[in-house]
């Protein structure tokens, strides 16, 4: 799957290799030297909405874009490898309210997020909160031991119903959770999927609605 949320934020996860990588591309995204952010990317487009290991603030590259009122050819080039315009910081902002809080209105016109599916705010909080309760019940201690980040599923927005499936890795579990958004509006749904690759018949898929989470399917993989 080539949509994938990252959700480590820890280097303990990382070789020492790829740590070094990100610490590259968090202090180019940093630095405003969009010319090496962007080569860096080419050569590993998995880290676009990656943040600094160990860091805080979890900018990942579009959010320091907003920072720095990049150029819009910057913002556009990193939106067409993936960057979520829906994508928030440690402080809830995304790129465009971080752009809007530091005055930068012709670089937030470009980070406006461009909604192909749409739900409720407080519709879309319930069915994330449901669907991190399902990935706890399975991984709850890799998750804790890895401090990984969970997903956020405002980014699903930007891609529609039905899109391609985000791939959510959990390390040490030999496997993740795999997701995307059937039905949108109120009656949103976001069907989950999850497995471990080493443990025959241990998949399971789940469909989310703001009102819970139901098993539906289980026993493939």
């Amino acid at each position: 799957m080539s949509v994938v949320w990252d959700g480590i934020t820890a280097r303990h996860v990382l070789g020492v290799g790829h740590v070094a990588i990100r610490h590259e591309m968090a202090d180019a995204a940093k630095g405003y030297a969009w010319t090496k952010v962007l080569s860096l990317l080419e050569a590993h487009p998995s880290l676009v909405n990656t943040t600094r290991p160990d860091g805080t603030s979890l900018y990942a590259p579009l959010h320091q874009a907003a920072h720095g009122n990049a150029p819009r050819e910057i913002c556009e080039a990193l939106i067409r490898m993936g960057a979520w315009r829906m994508l928030e910081n440690a402080r809830g902002e995304r790129p465009v309210d971080l752009a809007n809080r530091l005055g930068h209105e012709r670089v937030a016109a470009i980070l406006e997020p461009v909604q192909l599916a749409c739900a409720p705010f407080g519709v879309l909080r319930k069915i994330q909160t449901h669907f991190h309760a399902v990935i706890l019940e399975r991984a709850a201690d890799l998750v804790r031991d890895k401090a990984l980040r969970l997903p956020e599923i405002g980014h699903l927005l930007e891609v529609g119903v039905d899109a391609e499936p985000t791939w959510f890795a959990v390390p040490g579990m030999y496997g993740g959770f795999s997701y995307r958004l059937a039905a949108d509006g109120v009656d949103a749904r976001l069907v989950a999927e999850s497995w471990c690759r080493v443990v025959e018949g241990s998949g399971q898929r789940h469909e989310i609605t703001s009102a819970g989470a139901r098993l539906v399917d289980e026993g493939f993989v």
